[in-house]
């Protein structure tokens, strides 16, 4: 089974926009063929951002939309990470250091500063854009 971290842009097109591009990494997860991780930093700002006034978004919906995503999400706790690449934008490092403790097998964003991580140094799991891992999920195990 592959362990991916979603951020947070990425949980909102698969349990809130239900993009079409990214629907092979929620099959994925309903069919239990991937997992996802999730800790309480990473929680807490899925949290906050379903409450931003542009998504619209009423209490029901915003409850929903949380209660699905952590119904799939594996938490791990919040522990020391290792020593990491610093990402450009400290609110994403929270996402390579969940990856490293959790040993994840991806990390899936959408955000540039991560994605230009990718093949700069050594991580022990990949970062992939969300269409570069729906296509490997699409895939047959």
């Amino acid at each position: 089974m592959l362990r991916l971290v979603l951020d947070t842009n990425v949980v909102l097109d698969i349990f809130h926009w239900v993009d079409s591009s990214v629907e092979p990494i929620g099959a994925a997860l309903e069919a239990g063929r991937a997992e996802c991780l999730a800790d309480e930093r990473t929680l807490a700002e899925l949290r906050r951002v379903l409450t931003y006034p542009q998504l619209r978004l009423t209490a029901e919906m915003v409850a929903e939309c949380y209660a699905r995503y952590a119904a799939l999400a594996r938490h791990v706790p919040v522990d020391a990470a290792p020593e990491l690449p610093r990402c450009r934008d400290p609110d994403d490092q929270k996402f390579i250091e969940l990856a490293a403790r959790a040993h994840a097998d991806m990390l899936v964003s959408k955000d540039k500063a991560l994605l230009q991580l990718r093949g700069r140094s050594r991580l022990a799991f990949r970062i992939l854009s969300p269409v570069a891992a729906a296509a490997e999920l699409a895939l047959p195990a």
